[in-house]
């Protein structure tokens, strides 16, 4: 029976000694309130990043990228780069562009600015004639 109370000594220090390490380890949990407003956003920025792509579906747009010689593909790529902040900002420049043909060459003109800026800026390689400033 001693020999019993012993081991039992031992083994409750022991288990005593790995609970309290436990909980110097573990970290609370912390749950935030997630407002309905940020949910829209969220859902607002995939709605503007979805028609931008299916915008570049249309027959003009695609042969205007290709004369201007950039592939579609780099585009769908930097739309899906965007910021929610630069696609706002995008999308209430096409709400404000006038209906018709023009709008569609002012979307791809504001696109060639911006991947412009980026060549300058070093965030990316598309057009090889641009130097970075770096």
């Amino acid at each position: 029976m001693q020999a019993i109370r012993k081991h039992l000594r031992h083994v409750s220090f022991f288990m005593a000694m790995l609970m309290s390490l436990a909980t110097v380890w573990a970290s609370p949990a912390v749950a935030g309130v997630v407002g309905t407003g940020e949910v829209l956003s969220e859902q607002r920025v995939e709605v503007d990043r979805a028609s931008l792509l299916s915008m570049l579906e249309q027959q003009e747009v695609k042969d205007k990228l290709a004369a201007m010689g950039v592939s579609q593909d780099d585009v769908e790529k930097r739309i899906a780069n965007l910021t929610p902040a630069e696609l706002s900002s995008f999308e209430q420049q096409l709400a404000e562009a006038p209906v018709g043909q023009n709008s569609v060459v002012g979307i791809i003109v504001l696109f060639l600015l911006v991947f412009v800026v980026t060549d300058i800026l070093c965030a990316t390689d598309i057009y090889p004639f641009i130097n970075c400033i770096r």
